[in-house]
Parts: structure tokens; C-alpha cells; sequence
């Protein structure tokens, strides 16, 4: 079956840096856009950032752009996001998702197919 695995997260204070991975099997990974989201607690879920495969495309939400980035690895069938300048607003579960490239929606919640499980992110102040 798809199994999405997130690792990375960690506790970090402000300022710091964070490397997140997510290692997708049992789907083809080049098919897939790949999409990063974070959940607070007592928020709703909500998109943080995406990249597609076929063009190289990104997406990032507002409150990320400058500060964090999206990568693939087709031969690692790994996505990383890379989050630098950490604020305390970030702490959260982080997910990755897969989404059919076809069908998903680069830039929302729109078209993912699958889900890890989350890696808690905390930022200290």
C-alpha cells in the first residue's frame, strides 16, 4: 500500500532551522505532486508548500515564502522542506501528501491523495 513517512521535525528555537524529509513507497513518486501541510493545535490543517515534478513548479503559502523550500528527489522518492527563520507561529504537526499529478491542485488542499502521519514541529521563543 502508499505509505508516506515524515521525519525531521524536532524542537528548535526561534530563529533555528529545521530539515523535514517524507519518503513515499508503493506509488510512483514522478507522478505525484508532492505537498507539505501543518495542522496547530485547535487549527484547521493548512497548506504550507508544494512542487510538482513534470515542470518544476512550486507553490508556497504566504506565511512560509522567503523562508522556507520544496525539493524532490525522484530517485530518493523523497520530499524535503527546508525551514529556516522559525518562528513560533510554526509549531505544528507537519504532513506531507501525494496527489495524482492530474488531479491534484497545486497551491491548496485540493486533489491529494495520501497522507503521512505528521512530525511535530515545535518552535521556542
Amino acid at each position: 500500500q502508499v505509505q508516506l513517512v515524515e521525519s525531521g521535525g524536532g524542537l528548535v528555537q526561534a530563529g533555528g532551522s529545521l530539515r523535514l524529509s517524507c519518503t513515499a513507497s508503493g506509488l510512483t513518486f514522478s507522478s505525484y505532486t508532492m505537498g507539505w501541510f501543518r495542522q496547530a493545535p485547535g487549527k484547521e490543517r493548512e497548506f504550507v508548500a508544494a512542487i510538482r515534478w513534470s515542470v518544476g513548479t512550486t507553490s508556497y503559502a504566504q506565511f512560509v515564502k522567503g523562508r522556507f523550500t520544496i525539493s524532490r528527489d525522484n530517485a530518493k522518492n523523497t520530499v524535503y522542506l527546508q525551514m529556516t527563520s522559525l518562528k513560533a507561529e510554526d509549531t505544528a504537526v507537519y504532513y506531507c501528501a501525494a496527489g495524482y499529478w492530474r488531479t491534484v491542485s497545486i497551491g491548496s488542499a485540493l486533489g491529494y491523495d495520501y497522507w503521512g502521519q505528521g512530525t511535530q514541529v515545535t518552535v521556542s521563543s
